[in-house]
This record gives structure tokens, sequence and C-alpha cells, in this order.
């Protein structure tokens, strides 16, 4: 199987999906936990949101493997996203809803995790940043938007509900202002969903990595709330009718970000 699926655009949009995908090689998912073996913290159905972008011609890199196996966006140093808050690893020890991911002498010890690095991250990572690259290099910079999602309330990591639409740009280090105005204005004209730039969610590793706007790579992280397109229970139901509305605004939001000359 494919780490990644990848579909190449000509546009200077880059979007990528790290969180969707739900395979877990037989090894692992015989030391998983009940709780765990569903994947419950997958980005259910984030690619069909961005499916559109595919003829819109952005590049999309899909991850195929789940989070639970390693997690993509996370810093592969092990320095915590947001220091002082509860903060998941590379390779997950507990769930979302904070159960263990491994039964009792299933854990990981730091050979294995640096193991999963080298097999899965470190690929991962060479296949998104030569996506960035190429796009860069056809342009003069590159956009690169990275999509999640995450169930509206998640007591261990936020109070109350989360609002629709998270947008972050690691406080607006990771693009030039021209991006980030451009991608808030075209959020906050959505209509029925709330938003919020640089709030619970500021971006992660991805963002904060590959967001360069001295080399003409400007990164932006969108963390959607699940309730906006399914239902947040198993078995995870897409709800068409849902999506549609929001598949409208992701829409606007890409040809915004197409539109948008950074400066």
């Amino acid at each position: 199987m494919n780490l990644c699926d990848v579909v190449r655009g000509e546009t200077p949009l880059v979007i990528d999906i790290p969180h969707a995908g739900t395979h877990v090689p037989p090894d692992i998912d015989a030391r998983l936990t009940p709780a765990a073996r569903p994947v419950p913290d997958t980005d259910w159905h984030v690619e069909k949101l961005f499916a559109f972008a595919r003829s819109a011609g952005a590049t999309l890199v899909i991850a195929t493997h789940s989070r639970y196996v390693v997690d993509l966006n996370r810093d592969p140093s092990g320095a915590a996203l947001y220091p002082g808050a509860d903060n998941t690893e590379l390779c997950p020890a507990r769930t979302f809803a904070d159960e263990a991911i491994y039964v009792a002498g299933g854990g990981l010890d730091a050979a294995e995790i640096a193991a999963r690095r080298a097999a899965y991250f470190d690929p991962c990572h060479a296949m998104l940043a030569a996506e960035i690259e190429r796009v860069r290099a056809r342009h003069g910079y590159a956009i690169l938007l990275d999509g999640h999602s995450i169930r509206s309330v998640v007591p261990r990591f936020f109070a109350g509900r989360l609002p629709d639409l998270n947008l972050g740009t690691a406080d607006g280090a990771s693009c030039a202002p021209t991006v980030q105005a451009a991608a808030g204005v075209a959020l906050a004209g959505a209509g029925a969903f709330t938003s919020v730039v640089n709030g619970r969610f500021k971006g992660g590793y991805v963002t904060r990595h590959y967001g360069q706007p001295a080399r003409g790579v400007h990164a932006l992280q969108l963390e959607i709330a699940q309730a906006c397109y399914m239902d947040e229970s198993p078995p995870y139901r897409w709800d068409a009718a849902r999506a549609e509305a929001l598949i409208a605004v992701l829409d606007r939001l890409a040809g915004a970000l197409c539109g948008c000359t950074p400066r």
C-alpha cells in the first residue's frame, strides 16, 4: 500500500491531508486495545471534503495510514506543539478520549518509534516536500493548506465546543499577511459556519515546519469541527446535505488562496 496518494496539480496550492488514513499494519493492529482498533481519532472523510480540488488544479497529498501508526503532524524530535498543554505524541499512546491505544505490555519503546519514523514519517514528508518544491519552482511560491478535522467537543484538549472552522498560521509566522487575510475573509463569509484565526489550533508540525514565507512557502492549517459534515459517533456517517454547504466554503477558500499573490 502506498504511504500517500499524490495527485499533482498546476496551481500554486498544495493540500495536505495527513490524518484521513485508516490503515494499520497487522503487527501493530494486533496490539491495539478494543477502544483503539476502530481508529476513532481519524480525520474522517476529509479527503471527500477536498475532492473538488482535484479538478480545480490543486496538488493533493493524502496519507493512507492511521495516525496511530505515526502522526505526520507532530514534531519528530518530540517537542510539544503546545507547551504546558496536553499533547499527543509522534506515536500516540492514548486516544483523544484518553483511553490506552495499546494493550498491557504492547506499548512502544524508543527503538520502535525510531523505526516507524524511518518507515512512515520520513518517506511521507519527503513526498510532501517534493510536491511543495515542484509547485514553488513553477510559480515562484507555494501555498500549503493542511486539512484536518476533529470532534467538536474533546474535553481532553479544549473546553466547550470548538468553532466550526479553525484557521492556524502559527500566529502569522507561517505565511505572508496577505495569505492569512485572504483565507480569513473567505472563512468569515462562510454563512452558518463559525470561524476563528489562531485560536485553539495554531497549526501543527506541518504548518510550522513548511511555512517559510521568506523562501516562498506559505502554510496554513484548517481544523474543521466534524459536526459540520458528519455524525461524530460510530460509524461516523458522512452527511451529504451538511457536507454540501461546507464544501462550498472550502471551494471558496481554495479559490481565494489560488488567487492570492503573497507579499
